[in-house]
């Protein structure tokens, strides 16, 4: 057992947060399977694709438990650590390496050659990469979310500006930022994310040429002139005014004032543009990011993992596959929620809300980069954003914390390959 396992094991001081490993009741007539997730946005999808599984296991009871995402992999740890846990539930890229690399979750890549219905060939190319781990997927993909311009039509016609589109840069960004500012209204002509990394500067490092780890999983880029860069023009955004600063981010989330018409233009997720259409209706358009010296937006997405411990493996992989099969990603795709994982299912999603050019997020994919990843991406990332917020508070220069950044990565990353 590695000393990462054990570490994970000390850390357990509760048991059963969420609900055991699937099991037989009723003297072996019933079987249950307990499933995990955060999102209860996504639940139509989740229960029509439950719905679908029942109908070929009427035996078997499916239990749902929708945990905030601030507390789901706590709870997560706790339970699986503790020998119990769901059977199937949600992994995102920032914990996937981990849970990969000791056992937590099963590798899904047997199933998949006993498999004929399952093939990895119908899901975006981000997806498998995110959630394999030594050419072994241990995760199925289930919907992609990326980034790409949501903007204020409104504010734009007040200004008497014509709408983003993909020959903008990071100049129009700057210029046309500035003119729909306006300190008076109290309204901001962009968002320079900072609480955010995924839709801020995960997407202004590689623009500019850079990266935040390198394709090996040895060095950060953190600490290199593009990152600086990057980090340079989003703190010029926020000293011109032009966006709301890291206190009023932190304190006021971009994406309510967005939603309440006091940011202009704002980088979001996929994931969120339901809610932004629901909130803002005819008002709310989207385009691509704002290209730098490259184009193109950070790539990542939702997978469902099975526990390692389940002892309903075969019945977790059957309600995975319905969950990630066609017709789950039909009902992602016609909900609205996000981009179904499955790439032939893209025209459903964007047919879904006929009055967005949802397609702008599809065509993001070609042009997309990896999200940043290792086996203790945490770790790094907990380092990572106390140290930006603090330069972007004043606390240090931002070199400083770029370099701090760096070094602590470096030292993570190097103890992973000792570790291996």
């Amino acid at each position: 057992m590695g000393k990462r396992v054990c570490t994970i094991f000390l850390m357990i001081t509760l048991v059963g947060i969420l609900t055991g490993c699937g099991n037989d009741t009723e003297g072996g007539s019933k079987k249950t399977l307990e499933v995990a997730l955060w999102d209860e946005n996504i639940s139509g999808a989740v229960d029509a694709s439950i719905e679908e599984f029942n109908k070929e296991h009427p035996d078997v009871e499916v239990n749902v438990t929708y945990t905030p995402y601030a507390n789901y992999f706590t709870k997560l740890r706790t339970s699986i650590g503790g020998g119990s846990g769901p059977d199937v539930f949600w992994m995102n890229g920032p914990n996937f390496s981990e849970y990969a690399s000791y056992g937590l979750i099963k590798d899904l890549e047997p199933f998949i050659e006993e498999d004929s219905d399952f093939s990895k060939d119908a899901y975006f190319d981000s997806m498998i990469d995110l959630y394999s781990h030594e050419d072994h997927l241990y995760a199925a993909p289930y919907f992609s979310d990326i980034v790409g311009l949501f903007y204020n039509k409104r504010l734009f016609d007040e200004a008497g500006l014509e709408y983003p589109d993909e020959t903008w840069t990071w100049e129009d960004i700057e210029e046309k930022g500035d003119i729909l500012a306006d300190q008076e209204e109290g309204v901001y002509g962009y968002t320079a994310y900072v609480v955010s990394n995924q839709a801020g500067y995960y997407n202004l490092i590689p623009q500019a040429g850079g990266y935040m780890i390198d394709e090996d999983k040895t060095h950060s880029g953190f600490n290199s002139p593009e990152a600086q860069e990057a980090l340079t023009f989003t703190q010029d955004l926020i000293d011109k005014g032009i966006s709301p600063s890291v206190q009023t981010q932190i304190e006021n989330h971009p994406r309510d004032m967005f939603m309440s018409g006091m940011i202009a233009m704002h980088p979001e997720i996929s994931v969120n543009a339901e809610m932004f259409y629901s909130e803002l209706g005819d008002e709310l358009g989207v385009a691509p990011l704002p290209a730098g010296k490259e184009e193109g937006s950070i790539a990542h997405g939702i997978g469902w993992a099975m526990n390692g411990d389940t002892e309903q493996e075969e019945l977790a992989w059957d309600l995975i596959k319905h969950l990630t099969g066609e017709k789950g990603n039909q009902f992602i795709a016609e909900s609205g929620f996000s981009i179904p994982a499955q790439e032939s299912m893209s025209d459903l999603w964007v047919d879904s809300m006929p009055e967005l050019d949802l397609q702008v997020f599809i065509d993001a994919q070609e042009v997309s980069f990896p999200y940043p990843v290792s086996q203790n991406t945490i770790q790094w990332q907990d380092i990572e954003q106390a140290e930006i917020q603090g330069a972007f508070l004043g606390y240090k220069s931002m070199k400083e914390a770029l370099d701090n950044v760096a070094r602590e990565m470096d030292i993570i990353l190097e103890s992973e390959q000792i570790n291996e």
